[in-house]
């Protein structure tokens, strides 16, 4: 299925879409795309306009049994940008006081970018400083964003996170103004990155739980299914129905 253009639809109406691909992502990482051990839940941010954030969390190292199983394997995607700095290095070295999460701790994040985190600096910079924060805590992040730049992002999101991390600065390919990018947080920082555009399907997006190996996320066919019990009204005010 087409990433479809969110950009004239009500914020109410794409938070209820938002709600619900969140719902599906977590059930299908739960279902047998994650090994054994990690669990995916869906969590209440309360730090921003937006209240839902897929946690992937784990009691344990991944276990092959009873799952799926991780990739050790480099993704394959369209581009990947990697940390080369010494001062990044040793900032991961630097110690940390880490508050676990009772039922385990978390070792990534999905995020699912909304009009909200684009709407004023204010929120576009919390929106960065939060998904830095993530990175040099060495939690691993999937953001996934169909919402085009904007005056505050004009290369993406993505790239006002990444002049944060590293340079030179990230630029977006001519006519692919949406992002999907996976951190994998190891001694370098790399950003697994697909640019795409509306009407392009979305691609599997890979999912780091370990600084080496990952999963994939299935986003076309969890997106497929939120659009396919979405009430009709909201379907045809994306799809521009009268």
């Amino acid at each position: 299925m087409p990433a479809h253009d969110w950009t004239h639809v009500q914020s109410g109406l794409f938070h209820h879409f938002h709600q619900d691909w969140c719902t599906q992502i977590a059930r299908s990482l739960n279902a047998g795309v994650l090994p054994k051990g990690v669990y995916a839940l869906v969590e209440q941010r309360v730090d921003g306009p937006e209240p839902d954030v897929i946690a992937v969390q784990s009691k344990q190292q991944p276990k092959s049994g009873g799952g799926g199983t991780a990739t050790l394997t480099a993704p394959k995607t369209k581009l990947a940008n990697r940390t080369l700095s010494d001062a990044a290095r040793y900032a991961a070295r630097a110690n940390r006081i880490s508050v676990r999460h009772p039922l385990g701790h978390v070792v990534a994040v999905i995020e699912v970018v909304s009009p909200g985190n684009k709407d004023s600096k204010h929120a576009i910079r919390a929106f960065v400083a939060k998904a830095v924060a993530f990175l040099r805590a060495g939690v691993h992040l999937l953001i996934i964003d169909l919402f085009p730049p904007s005056d505050r992002d004009p290369q993406g999101v993505h790239a006002a996170i990444w002049d944060e991390l590293a340079t030179p600065p990230f630029t977006l390919p001519d006519g692919l103004p949406l992002t999907l990018v996976s951190y994998q947080v190891a001694e370098d920082t790399v950003a697994h990155i697909e640019p795409i555009a509306v009407g392009d399907p979305l691609p599997d997006m890979p999912l780091f739980i370990t600084p080496e190996a990952h999963v994939l996320v299935p986003l076309e066919a969890t997106y497929a299914a939120t659009w396919d019990a979405a009430p009709e009204p909201l379907r045809d005010t994306v799809l521009g129905v009268e």
